[in-house]
């Protein structure tokens, strides 16, 4: 069968691939505390942009959040004066709370994310008993994405892609020739992301990736997060199709899809829950709002005592 979006995404990138304005700008902020990286992608033609996994500071212990982060883009943004069209979010982040709808306040643009997020927001409103307020029809954003939508970052040409495996509502957003692949895959010599939260499944995960891994070889992929794989000293998050099918741990080309999911399903036992899984995914199924204040004014972060 003939896979209409991923082509489409393929004659997108050789065209920009022959022509340099096709291209992005690209500005990338690593959040050493969640090993995230965040970006801001710009059209050098028209100054428009798009942020992508953004990130608000959060202190576990306290409670407290915090807005550094979310500040650099911000100057960074002004200082290069652009202007921001869409706010991306790859899925909802088990691992840090998004700082879209604080970026979006002071900076404009659609807060959009994959349309399955309604599914995550079904299974862990559940989990977290979220009550019959909490919408579970992705109205938290601006704009629900399905596979090969097509969108634009001034005369960028961009592209969705839905990815799942990590969880159900995995996007990967192709902009001109670069390839924002969220938490689908690591560095060639890291790996993979897990696909043993609510949702995951390791054997999507490997068809998601090996579609991926379809695109043309030169393709630049840009990841959400790295750890510096043993060996490494230095942090990084950008890389090529042709570096992970030639060299990827994991799903590099000859590795099979049942072996795949042997080790992946291994591998993800071995694993403790992210250490702001309970906060992020709260805020985060939320388009990266808190919880409605109580009558006291705060807002409540729930944690599910033996339901995880």
């Amino acid at each position: 069968m003939t896979d209409n979006a991923l082509n489409q995404a393929s004659l997108q990138i050789e065209a920009a691939r022959a022509d340099a304005t096709r291209r992005p700008t690209i500005a990338a902020f690593f959040d050493e505390a969640t090993n995230t990286v965040s970006y801001v992608v710009s059209d050098p033609a028209t100054n428009k942009a798009a942020i992508i996994d953004s990130v608000l500071d959060y202190e576990a212990a306290s409670g407290r959040t915090d807005d550094r982060s979310a500040k650099l883009i911000i100057e960074y943004v002004k200082t290069n004066n652009l202007e921001v069209e869409w706010l991306l979010e790859t899925h909802a982040h088990a691992d840090h709370l998004s700082a879209a709808p604080y970026l979006q306040e002071r900076l404009g643009g659609k807060l959009a994310i994959g349309k399955d997020i309604r599914i995550v927001q079904d299974v862990f409103g559940k989990l977290f008993n979220a009550g019959t307020d909490f919408q579970r029809d992705g109205s938290q954003f601006d704009h629900l994405f399905d596979d090969g939508d097509k969108f634009a970052i001034g005369t960028l040409d961009a592209i969705a892609l839905h990815v799942p495996g990590h969880t159900p509502a995995d996007m990967a957003f192709v902009i001109g020739d670069a390839a924002f692949v969220g938490d689908t895959i690591f560095m060639p010599d890291f790996g993979t992301a897990r696909a043993d939260f609510p949702g995951g499944d390791a054997r999507r995960l490997y068809r998601s990736i090996r579609r991926l891994l379809t695109l043309p070889r030169e393709t630049r992929l840009f990841l959400c997060h790295d750890y510096k794989a043993p060996g490494r000293d230095e942090y990084a998050w950008e890389t090529t199709v042709g570096l992970q099918r030639d060299y990827n741990v994991h799903v590099r080309d000859g590795v099979s899809e049942d072996e795949f999911v042997v080790m992946r399903t291994a591998r993800d036992r071995t694993l403790t829950m992210p250490d702001l899984i309970m906060p992020s995914v709260q805020v985060n199924i939320r388009g990266g709002r808190l919880p409605e204040p109580e009558d006291n004014g705060v807002s409540y972060i729930k944690i599910p005592i033996n339901a995880v």
